[in-house]
């Protein structure tokens, strides 16, 4: 299984908090998904950011996004600790399932560090 190390760790904080204090509907998603993308590698905070972005799916009365994340959380866990995880991944259900996508510079650079 792979570790995040103490950089890493602090970016998704970074980002959860980030999401947290902004009431724009874009930059909460933005930021959850960015802590989506550094959580994967870890079964905990995978599970715990689908949970938020199910509980902001659900406050937006988003049907489709929360019943994707409810998936999205029983799959989190699993799919961390298996390894079998789409990297740079955001997600959404906008995003597929298994889709890997681009990690955005800055985090990838987190992530190597």
């Amino acid at each position: 299984m792979a570790r995040l190390d103490d950089s890493a760790r602090a970016l998704y904080r970074s980002e959860m908090a980030a999401a947290a204090a902004t009431t724009k509907p874009d930059e909460r998603w933005r930021h959850l998904e960015r802590a989506h993308i550094v959580s994967q590698p870890d079964p905990w905070l995978h599970t715990c950011n689908h949970v938020a972005m199910f509980r902001f799916a659900v406050g937006q009365h988003d049907r489709r996004e929360a019943i994707g994340q409810v998936v999205r959380i029983v799959v989190a866990a699993p799919g961390s600790l298996t390894g079998r995880y789409p990297e740079g991944n955001t997600g959404r259900v906008g995003a597929g399932l298994m889709t890997p996508m681009p990690i955005p510079d800055d985090i990838a650079a987190t992530l190597v560090a």
